[in-house]
C-alpha cells in the first residue's frame, strides 16, 4: 500500500471507528433525548437522533425524502471527496489527511442513516445562553477537514 493510500486508509479508518463506537455507546446508555451534565452551563452529552442534515436542515419532510437526498448527496460527496483525494499530489499529507477527515465523517453519518434512518448525535454545547445544536464526532471530523480544505485553498493557494 502506498503512503498516500495509508493517509486515507489510517485517517477515515479512524474516524469512521471512534464515530461508530462512541455511537454504540450513546445508544447503549442513554435513552433518546437523556442528557449528562459534562460542564454545567457548557457542555452535556445528550442523546439525539437527527432525521435532517446539518442543524436538522429538511427534518420536516418525510421519512423517505431524506433518506433518499441524504444517502444520495452523501455518496455524491464521499465520490467527490474520493476524487478530490486522487488529484492531490502526496506533496500534500495535510491536505490529504483533511479529505481523509471528511471522507471518513461523511461514511461514519452516512452508516447512521442505512442503520437507524437519523444521524446519532450527542455532543451539545452552551456557550452562555446560545445552545449549539447536538453534532458527533463524524460532524467534527467533517468540520476540521474542511477547514484544513479552506486553508489549502485560500492560503496555500493548492488548486483543488
Amino acid at each position: 500500500m502506498s503512503p498516500k493510500h495509508l493517509i486515507i486508509f489510517i485517517v477515515a479508518g479512524l474516524t469512521i471507528l471512534l464515530d461508530q463506537v462512541t455511537k454504540l455507546i450513546i445508544l447503549k446508555y442513554l435513552s433518546a433525548y437523556q442528557t449528562i451534565t459534562v460542564i454545567p452551563g457548557f457542555f452535556n452529552i445528550t442523546r439525539v437522533h437527527n432525521p435532517g442534515g446539518a442543524f436538522g436542515f429538511l427534518a420536516g419532510q418525510t421519512h423517505q425524502i431524506r433518506i433518499t437526498l441524504f444517502i444520495l448527496v452523501s455518496l455524491l460527496a464521499a465520490g467527490f471527496i474520493l476524487y478530490l483525494y486522487v488529484k492531490t499530489p502526496r506533496k500534500h499529507p495535510f491536505l490529504l489527511a483533511g479529505l481523509s477527515l471528511i471522507f471518513g465523517g461523511a461514511v461514519g453519518n452516512l452508516i447512521d442513516r442505512f442503520r437507524y434512518g437519523a444521524v446519532v448525535d450527542f455532543l451539545d454545547f452552551d456557550l452562555y445562553l446560545m445552545h449549539w445544536p447536538a453534532f458527533n464526532l463524524a460532524d467534527s471530523a467533517i468540520s476540521i477537514g474542511m477547514a484544513v480544505l479552506l486553508f489549502f485553498i485560500i492560503v496555500k493557494k493548492v488548486p483543488v
